[in-house]
């Protein structure tokens, strides 16, 4: 069912579960306090219910039910239109996978909608109520709760990240097969510069909620509560830009050790042709005077004279040590 839970909370307790929509106008009304309705990839009618009992901007509305939204910050008079992107990283695909969920929050209302799995709405539900002085403070609570329950579940993609990347800098020093390598590296980049642009967002998120504490007349503890989850973003971001710094590095590095393999593998190629051209040389000397002595003319210079085979012989010989040495002076032997 898309409405997953419903609440009217006054003074910090829960004090209806109506069942359905209607009844929590109903109940709204009756008891006062604020209403926290909870939904799941909501039906248009359902969407469009809340739209019309809260004033809902039509824009934030449509936004809402089309999802595949940026995350942000928008203010429609009085109700905020947060949109979050939760994460959980995918260790053995080392992937990213992103959720979703829209919050909007009035005077009296918090209705939240996810589009995926993630962040584990019911956890936070079950911490405000728990503590019934927190969830008191109102409908900034809820979007608290739900800002840090998200920043929360950055820490084991951040974790994640952070191993995969010292894996690569062993990788990269070690026998690997170098196209995996590089794809695994600009994969890996693609994810940290995607986990980035679900974070940074949450700066200005903040800052734009700091700017409003004395219009909106913000309680001092749930300020405290919110510098604690700016803090905690802040830290995030710096690590997403020393991942995306440290994988930058990792490809130019790893592009510079295939290029420095590549070269050493010529350069071991051209010494093993170096030898091979130097004795196809030193072969071919006395090759090409036996052969021109063993092509059986009745008239060869010196065919018939005593010291013709010896002196024959020695000139194979000399030609031979000759280039030998040659060639050994270059170093190419």
């Amino acid at each position: 069912m898309p409405l997953i839970d419903n609440a009217i909370y006054v003074d910090g307790r829960r004090v209806a579960t109506p069942k359905n929509l209607d009844d929590t106008y109903e109940q709204l009304e009756a008891h006062g306090g604020f209403a926290w309705i909870g939904l799941y990839r909501p039906e248009p009618d359902e969407l469009r219910s809340v739209a019309d009992e809260f004033g809902l901007h039509p824009l934030a509305v449509e936004d809402a039910a089309q999802g595949h939204q940026r995350a942000k910050i928008e203010r429609y008079g009085d109700t905020l239109f947060v949109v979050l992107r939760p994460a959980r990283y995918d260790d053995a695909r080392e992937e990213v996978e992103f959720g979703e969920v829209h919050v909007f929050v009035g005077p009296a209302f918090v209705v939240s909608i996810r589009h995926a799995e993630s962040p584990n709405l019911a956890a936070v539900r079950s911490r405000l109520e728990a503590a019934p002085e927190l969830l008191a403070l109102g409908p900034e609570a809820v979007l608290y709760a739900i800002l840090d329950r998200v920043v929360d579940e950055y820490e084991p993609v951040v974790s994640g990240i952070e191993n995969d990347i010292d894996e690569i800098e062993d990788q990269l020093f070690g026998q690997s097969d170098d196209d995996a390598l590089s794809r695994r590296i600009y994969e890996l980049y693609g994810e940290v510069l995607s986990f980035g642009r679900a974070v940074r967002p949450l700066l200005t998120m903040i800052e734009r909620l700091q700017a409003g504490y004395e219009k909106y007349e913000v309680d001092l503890e749930l300020q405290r509560n919110l510098r604690d989850v700016l803090d905690h973003i802040v830290k995030i971001d710096a690590l997403v830009d020393g991942f995306r710094n440290l994988l930058d590095k990792a490809l130019t590095v790893h592009s510079a050790l295939v290029a420095r393999r590549q070269t050493e593998v010529n350069l071991a190629q051209n010494e093993q042709v170096k030898k091979i051209s130097s004795w196809a040389a030193i072969i071919f000397a006395p090759g090409l005077i036996a052969g021109i002595y063993g092509m059986n003319f009745e008239n060869m210079p010196e065919l018939h004279w005593e010291y013709g085979y010896p002196l024959a012989i020695l000139a194979m010989l000399g030609f031979a040590g000759g280039l030998y040495v040659a060639f050994k002076k270059r170093k190419w032997l």
